[in-house]
């Protein structure tokens, strides 16, 4: 299998160095560190970063992701202030909180992202928040008291097509749907998001389908970016996407309705996440 020749990114290390300084003692997870997102020299350079509450454990075992997996510790107590005051730090005007899934707490979780989004909005009213959500086994009063909070955007991925939905243990395609089109009806304000990760063995047809499905749901925004194998104890790689395959994937997107939409090599869901608000 014959690897494209992907760009390189330039990085700021000096800037990148910054922002890690600056949320150095408040004991807060990243996602960027957590799944060795390829993008942190380049968000962490922006003075941006994707908080990962809850801790840094997982109770599922997805074979794409390089998250923890095992039993977690309880919530630690005061996490929502030390994000409000790493966001203080950063001088943030959009953040982006997601969470491990937690399916041994009683409501997955969702107490702990409704409490951020309240701490953080008291403490910096301007600024816009995204949460990327769990599926909180499709639990509705959990989907109602995240989406009630208020955040600018409600995200949950699907990840993949539904016929590989192997690779995510624990998870169901149509639950996830369901995650998304209640968030919607419990707060008809905010958008919602997703996010695709190609190459895992996927077929043309099935990633469009998906794009239907989404916009059936009432998705607004979406991600597609290309899946890279953590390691030998992960899922491999079955293709890697060109460029210009990345491009067309984006314009199907557009035109089955999405509003903004992300498509390329080193997109992740979070990559870039200010700038779908801007185009609402």
């Amino acid at each position: 299998m014959q690897k494209p020749a992907y760009a390189i990114k330039k990085i700021d290390f000096k800037k990148m160095h910054g922002t890690e300084t600056a949320m150095a003692g408040l004991g807060l997870h990243t996602v960027c560190h957590q799944a060795r997102c390829p993008n942190i020299s380049e968000c962490y350079a922006r003075g941006t970063a994707a908080f990962l509450i809850l801790g840094d454990i997982c109770t599922r075992n997805c074979s794409f992701c390089n998250v923890k997996k095992g039993k977690p510790l309880p919530p630690e107590a005061g996490e929502a202030e030390s994000l409000s005051e790493a966001v203080q730090r950063l001088k943030l005007n959009y953040v982006v909180i997601t969470s491990v899934t937690r399916d041994d707490l009683p409501d997955g979780g969702a107490g702990a992202f409704a409490d951020a989004i309240n701490v953080i909005r008291l403490e910096n009213p301007s600024v816009s928040i995204e949460v990327l959500v769990p599926d909180f086994g499709g639990d509705a009063d959990a989907i109602a008291a995240v989406a009630g909070a208020g955040p600018e955007v409600f995200a949950h991925n699907v990840e993949t097509v539904p016929t590989l939905y192997n690779v995510r243990k624990g998870a169901d395609y149509k639950r996830s749907l369901g995650v998304l089109s209640r968030a919607k009806k419990e707060n008809s304000s905010l958008a919602t998001k997703s996010a695709l990760i190609l190459g895992l063995g996927e077929k043309e047809g099935e990633i469009l389908e998906v794009f239907g499905d989404l916009r059936a749901a009432g998705c607004d925004y979406l991600s597609i970016g290309q899946y890279l194998s953590p390691d030998r104890e992960h899922a491999p790689v079955a293709e890697y996407v060109t460029p210009e395959k990345f491009n067309w994937y984006g314009t199907k997107a557009y035109e089955a309705g999405f509003s903004h939409v992300e498509s390329g090599v080193w997109v992740r869901s979070s990559y870039m996440a200010d700038k779908y608000l801007q185009k609402k």
